[in-house]
């Protein structure tokens, strides 16, 4: 590595930075991460903080977990890469195709498609619901539903079926066809009530609606969060998802969970669908499939899906669709090993647990801050919005979130902003002790920006 002066002139001036101006980050360059162990990682300055953050709600099992460093390491001396297009394949990719099978089998899940991450997984989720209807004698559903606040990657479909204007309006025109339903956000939303049960009953009046405008038989699917993880950490009511399941049954339309961030334990439940009770057509996963270690994801597929394309003879069954590392040997047996792992550490049971702690200390933040408007998540993934005014729910100024994240930052913890939202997403296998970690950088965060 370069020398430590070298490395801060050089910060953000030949690198852009995903989600970010490249005329701010060469004004306020990111702090530059250097180490990692446990769940805390340290700066180039040697400040070691707990990452509140999880790498980017992917480092499940925190950065010492030494089987998949291994399995990795084994890897590269045996097979460092060959392709799974037509032709060959690899044996990790084969024996994580059925780990995973067996994984999502509770979800009504049987086959893997490999990407190379959760923007890709989406992708091939939005063509395999397009492809399974052409299959299927019905070339004309080519519509997608999504939620506002819902986001789905970077990709021109996953932009399209994102419902935040930030990630779409500098791109488009983007895939016409695309519609989008209000999100099931008590905190803010247009039917004037708090009530989750109601919002999602006024959110399922109008899926019907929409589906009686456009036409039942041009709709290829609906795309979700079980929980809105980018959009501000929106958890909906337990009838909101059975709900869209319903109502998609009873008109032919797919169902696609994308649980790339929900996947693999982060709500206290294995998948975000499970923990909703549905079974999703396709569900795209990546993020802690690897534990970050490795570029990797997967679009998994229903068994009705899949008995479609494989009893269909037909060109139009053919996959004319992957990715130079589909498959790749390293990603499938970095994937298997973190699969053990989380199973032997049981990581959905303590992000339930710190999940609780967590929320008992935020409200406890809220009850001390009036910058704080809203508390919301669940498992281990959640959200403060601050606010400037509580009664009238007006968005804290940048500089006041900023200065939260800063502080907390110099009181030990990284966490993540997202407009008027401070983010806590960390390892699911933080302990109690790191919990009030948590809650006491926030706490002084909240005290310096708020003046208390």
């Amino acid at each position: 590595m370069r020398e430590t002066n070298f490395l801060i002139e050089n910060n953000a001036r030949q690198l852009w930075h995903p989600m970010a101006h490249p005329a701010d980050m060469q004004a306020n360059p990111p702090r530059i991460i250097t180490s990692a162990r446990g769940v805390e990682i340290t700066d180039i300055h040697g400040k070691t903080v707990l990452d509140g953050v999880g790498g980017l709600w992917n480092v499940n099992l925190g950065y010492s977990c030494d089987p998949i460093k291994q399995a990795i390491k084994d890897q590269l001396d045996e097979l460092p890469y060959y392709s799974t297009f037509r032709g060959t394949t690899n044996a990790p990719s084969i024996e994580l195709a059925y780990e995973l099978a067996e994984w999502f089998k509770p979800d009504g899940l049987s086959r893997a498609f490999f990407t190379s991450g959760g923007s890709d997984s989406v992708e091939t989720c939005l063509r395999l619901a397009r492809q399974y209807h052409r299959v299927n004698g019905q070339p004309e559903r080519t519509k997608f539903i999504a939620l506002k606040k819902g986001y789905h990657g970077t990709h021109f479909g996953g932009a399209s079926v994102n419902g935040n204007q930030h990630f779409r309006r500098n791109y488009e025109p983007l895939l016409p066809g695309v519609y989008h339903l209000p999100a099931p956000w008590p905190y803010r939303n247009p039917f004037g009530t708090e009530d989750g049960a109601e919002i999602a009953a006024a959110i399922g009046r109008l899926f019907e609606e929409e589906i009686a405008f456009q036409g039942a038989d041009t709709i290829a699917a609906l795309i979700l969060e079980p929980v809105l993880g980018s959009g501000g950490i929106i958890v909906p009511h337990e009838s909101f998802l059975p709900l869209m399941r319903e109502i998609c049954d009873r008109h032919g339309i797919l169902l696609i969970a994308d649980e790339v961030i929900t996947a693999f334990g982060r709500t206290g439940a294995w998948t975000g669908s499970r923990l909703w009770g549905i079974k999703p057509d396709l569900m795209s996963t990546a993020k802690a499939i690897t534990n970050g270690y490795f570029p990797f994801g997967v679009a998994m597929i229903s068994e009705t899906i899949a008995q479609a394309f494989e009893s269909n003879k037909n060109t139009l069954a053919t996959i004319s669709h992957g990715y130079t590392y589909s498959g790749h040997p390293i990603g499938a047996a970095a994937a298997i090993a973190t699969l053990k792992e989380i199973r032997r550490l049981d990581v959905a049971t303590n992000a339930a647990a710190r999940g609780a702690e967590l929320d008992q200390g935020l409200d406890g933040l809220k009850a001390r801050h009036e910058l704080v408007g809203d508390v919301r998540g669940i498992g281990l993934m959640w959200a403060l919005e601050l606010v400037g005014d509580r009664a009238r729910k007006t968005p804290a100024a940048k500089d006041v979130v900023q200065k939260v994240q800063d502080i907390a930052y110099e009181a030990g913890v990284l966490v993540r902003t997202s407009g008027a939202n401070v983010i806590i997403s960390p390892p699911l296998v933080i302990t109690a002790g790191d919990v009030a970690r948590i809650v006491a950088a926030l706490d002084a965060g909240l005290s310096a920006a708020g003046g208390r």
